[in-house]
């Protein structure tokens, strides 16, 4: 039986109908832009998240933006972030005129650690990014501790995640998310939010998500036209007090995938000690990764590469890939970039499932 990379669908197959009533409620209400809506999910992602402030924006790419902003990130500052991340980590910093410093990752977590971050660091740092890639929480902690730096947390795959029982968004001074379609917690278009315990920082990220103004008169900074929509919100109050269930589903899907033997197959990756992932990605590793990636589409079980040209490696961010004179050299973060393979994933993923994907596995 083919088996999707997602299904996002079955999920909400019982909450259409909430889901288009509240949407009409929207509509009918006449609110469309930073409205009762927008106010009440900031209330319920900051009280899910264990922060004190959450701040809806257009999208998880504003949101990086707008969260090194608040800290006080100017041009010409160095931010260190991982090279084996999604493109919009390293953009929304470029984009600010801030000057993104590649650094390597852990080779089992995929995440940046003290280690990996020691390298990049030169007396023009100001911020680190931690990624928590593919819902598996960063050692966050461990990095504001050894560096005395701020660190935004890009927790957008990793809703529903937490380490040592602090919840994925509570663990660096700032955070940030996507709502993007196909996220742990999707909306039904782009949609993201900035969390953090500092009021101060909350309060500029509410001023610069809205034109640097705070009263809509006086502009304080220069800033953007990025909110999270109504609607949106509307969308996501619904979703959110299932998402401990979906990565519930999620945690039994991997745990699926250990039971059908897939590490006979491939190489596992780890977790840090004292983390419980979200997997919005269940990510592997092989030498013939694409020749498998090839065989398994072939029957029918929708795989993927991400990341296959680390961030190091894109033309936009040549200027950026050298260090000390020399081309950048990241052999983490190359080789997991050749050798990584998305399998199947979702809250509803099955043993019978596992079972095929083992299968085609083996077959390849």
């Amino acid at each position: 039986m083919p088996v999707p990379l997602f299904d996002t669908d079955t999920p909400l197959a019982d909450l259409r109908p909430t889901i288009l009533e509240r949407v009409s409620e929207v509509i009918r209400d006449g609110r469309f832009i930073l409205g009762p809506e927008v106010a009440a999910f900031e209330r319920e992602l900051a009280a899910y998240v264990g922060v004190d402030h959450a701040i809806g924006v257009g999208n998880g790419t504003d949101a990086i933006t707008i969260a090194a902003r608040a800290l006080g990130i100017e041009p010409g500052d160095e931010v260190v972030l991982p090279s084996y991340t999604f493109y919009a980590t390293a953009e929304a910093i470029a984009a600010m005129g801030a000057i993104p410093v590649f650094c390597d990752v852990d080779r089992d977590t995929r995440n940046i650690t003290v280690e990996t971050v020691r390298p990049a660091l030169t007396p023009r740092t100001r911020a680190i990014v931690a990624v928590d890639l593919f819902g598996m929480p960063a050692e966050i902690p461990a990095i504001r501790a050894a560096f005395g730096l701020p660190v935004i947390e890009d927790a957008a795959q990793a809703l529903g995640a937490d380490l040592d029982g602090v919840r994925a968004g509570a663990l660096g001074d700032i955070a940030t998310f996507s709502f993007y379609p196909s996220k742990n917690l999707g909306a039904f278009g782009d949609g993201g939010a900035i969390t953090t315990d500092d009021a101060e920082l909350a309060q500029r990220v509410r001023a610069l998500r809205f034109h640097g103004s705070r009263d809509k008169q006086t502009f304080d900074y220069v800033g953007y036209n990025s909110r999270l929509d109504e609607i949106q919100a509307a969308i996501l109050r619904v979703l959110l007090p299932h998402l401990d269930a979906w990565c519930d589903g999620r945690r039994a899907g991997v745990q699926a995938y250990l039971d059908a033997g897939i590490g006979a197959h491939v190489e596992l990756g780890g977790a840090p000690l004292g983390a419980t992932p979200a997997w919005h990605l269940y990510v592997v590793t092989h030498p013939d990764a694409d020749a498998k990636l090839q065989r398994l589409n072939d029957a029918g079980v929708q795989a993927r590469a991400y990341y296959r040209v680390p961030l190091h490696r894109q033309p936009a961010m040549a200027p950026y890939a050298a260090r000390g004179g020399a081309a950048l050299e990241l052999p983490v973060t190359d080789e997991l970039a050749r050798t990584g393979l998305a399998l199947p994933i979702s809250p509803v993923f099955t043993r019978a499932q596992a079972d095929e994907v083992v299968a085609a596995l083996a077959a390849a």
